[in-house]
Parts: C-alpha cells; structure tokens; sequence
C-alpha cells in the first residue's frame, strides 16, 4: 500500500516549496497532495512509495510529520457523479473516510479507519 504522509509547515511564503525540494532532493516522488491550514499552522499531505525515505529527508531538514499512514489508492473517472458513486460504496459497507484527495492521475487517496476494507469494497 501507499502511505499519506502529513507533515507541519509553518504558514508563510515558501514552507511548500521547502517541503517539496526536501523530498525531490531525496529521490521521492510526491504521487498526490493536499494541504491547508488551520487556526495558523499549515498540514501538507503527501502520497508517497518510500515513507522511510521520505521521513528520514523530511525530520532531517527540520520537519515535523504529525501522522503517517497507509491509504487506499482507487482510480476514478473524471466525469460528474463518479467519486460519489465510490463513496456510497464504501458508506454502504459502514465503513468511513476522514480523508480524501486527488492525484494528478486520476485516482483518489481514502484513508480511514480500515484502508485495505474501503479499497475491498470498492474492488
């Protein structure tokens, strides 16, 4: 499986592009990310391949990662309707989602309580 990576940034010009360089520098491909922030500190997750890569890169320049986790990595069409129809798939087996992005490839990044149970529900 995939692991999402959610990393502390400070919210100010550059913590991005900081944070981005860091895991390029190391050889790591970023697959997807979301980030924002809340009440003043920033969250970037990302999807990578190689955590222990990633996390070593990340902690020695300095970062925080508040959380790392695996995540179900599902395909989904680009068109009105198709992300909720695999949600409701995965609602339907009880099973909830606290997070979902997008990558540039057209899949969806959902992480919850049980990742290999949302990915069988949707297989």
């Amino acid at each position: 499986m995939t692991t999402d990576m959610a990393i502390g940034l400070l919210d100010r010009p550059g913590s991005l592009a900081r944070a981005c360089d860091t895991l390029g520098r190391a050889g790591v491909n970023i697959e997807g990310a979301c980030g924002f922030v809340c009440d003043g500190r920033g969250e970037f997750h990302v999807l990578v391949t190689d955590a222990v890569r990633a996390g070593r890169a990340l902690i020695d320049a300095g970062f925080e990662i508040l959380a790392e986790r695996q995540v179900a990595v599902v395909p989904v069409a680009n068109t009105p309707g198709s992300a909720a129809a695999l949600l409701r798939r995965i609602a339907e087996a009880g099973l909830n989602v606290d997070l979902l992005y997008a990558t540039v490839d057209g899949r969806l990044v959902l992480a919850g309580e049980d990742p290999r149970a949302i990915r069988d529900a949707l297989a």
